[in-house]
């Protein structure tokens, strides 16, 4: 997935309207694609000569050299693994590698000073900052928007190819008050879908998350009080099965008959899992498609202060095909105090990725395009990172 208040306490209260949020279809062909339009670029010492990037023609400007070590969410695995194949095929001197652990765990990795960045789905809460002060020397961590996707309610229910849910039923069905999937409030929303007489397997995450803060976000603004917990990366609803990461919780809904999930629509692609549309008050229900969640994107503002980019985008929208469990990952970094020797690398790579062809490039792999707006405040807040 994107959007989150000031950068924490939305995830920490019950939210109103407006709320914070933060989210791997990839086929050997996609890599091919960028590996093929990346050409090599010059050493460190000769940035000035960047080769032609993409097809899109993105065009790379290496600097730095060695490792660039990363981790984070995992629901940006897949675009991560489409930039450091180009990135690394045009800069060779740098070698960048992510750990996809999830969002909380990145952050702990970030803020122990075992990476140059860290991925999450939800911005940085005022605790997470203040622990940050400890590695960003003279400074502190910032979140960078830089992945932009949505969360599929993904099923698996023999015979129903098209199913129809609204907040306040996903709500009911994660926390075991809707059990089986001829519940009367799912029949209501699916009239003439022939529904089974059998229990819901719902399956969540059991690692901290930031899928799982977006999800829970979104329910705790627009179910009218079914979700009855606050925003959290760790699951508080009740019952259902457990897997580790978005790979653990689509290879659970590809196996178990009449179970329901929640991943990333890149996982749902990869997977060949159903996506159920939501009800949302528009005309009619609304797809999960990166189309869709760009409509959503497309109001979200910035409402970080200084070089911090927190989001923040309305997920009640009843506009015609706005998708609304949306999130964005954001990259953290220090904005002063990074360290020396993984600098250059840091600020060359990110460059790259907040690129309009690069973004471009996970755009037909289940990823959004960040709104370009966004991605050029992105882009002027890099060259200050000291």
């Amino acid at each position: 997935m994107v959007a989150a208040s000031a950068a924490d306490v939305v995830l920490e209260t019950a939210m109103p309207r407006r709320a914070a949020f933060r989210f791997r279809f990839l086929t050997s062909t996609a890599v091919l694609a960028v590996l093929a339009s990346a050409s090599a670029c010059g050493s460190e010492s000769s940035p000035s000569s960047p080769p032609s990037g993409s097809a899109s023609g993105a065009s790379i400007a290496c600097a730095g050299s060695g490792q660039l070590l990363g981790a984070g969410s995992t629901a940006q695995g897949n675009a991560i693994d489409v930039w450091k194949a180009a990135f690394g095929a045009a800069c060779p001197s740098v070698t960048v590698n992510y750990g996809a652990v999830g969002s909380g765990a990145g952050v702990q990795q970030f803020n122990e000073g075992k990476v140059a960045f860290a991925g999450t789905d939800a911005a940085l809460k005022p605790a997470d900052v203040d622990a940050s002060k400890q590695v960003c020397t003279g400074g502190q961590a910032i979140d960078l928007p830089m992945v932009a996707g949505l969360i599929s309610i993904v099923y698996n229910v023999d015979g129903v190819d098209k199913l129809t849910l609204d907040s306040p039923t996903i709500a009911k069905i994660f926390n075991s008050q809707i059990t089986k999937w001829n519940d009367p409030a799912i029949a209501a929303l699916n009239p003439g879908v022939n529904l089974p007489d059998a229990e819901i397997q719902s399956i969540h995450r059991s690692d901290d998350s930031g899928t799982t803060a977006n999800l829970t976000a979104y329910l705790a603004a627009t179910s009218n009080g079914a979700w009855p917990y606050p925003p959290s990366k760790a699951w508080a609803g009740q019952g259902g099965q457990s897997a580790n990461g978005s790979a653990g919780v689509s290879a659970q809904v590809k196996q178990v008959k009449n179970s329901i999930g929640y991943v990333e629509l890149s996982f749902a692609q990869t997977n060949n899992l159903k996506s159920a549309q939501i009800a949302t008050g528009a005309p009619s229900p609304v797809e999960a498609t990166a189309a869709n969640a760009a409509t959503t994107f497309a109001s979200s503002k910035v409402v970080g202060t200084g070089g911090d980019l927190t989001l923040d985008l309305d997920y009640a929208t009843t506009a015609p095909n706005a998708y609304p469990i949306v999130l964005v990952t954001y990259e953290i970094v220090c904005d002063k105090g990074n360290k020396s020797a993984s600098l250059d690398a840091l600020k060359a790579f990110l460059t790259y990725t907040s690129s309009a062809p690069a973004q471009q490039s996970i755009g037909s792999v289940g990823y959004v395009t960040l709104p370009q707006e966004v991605a050029s405040k992105v882009q002027a807040v890099i060259p200050t990172l000291s």
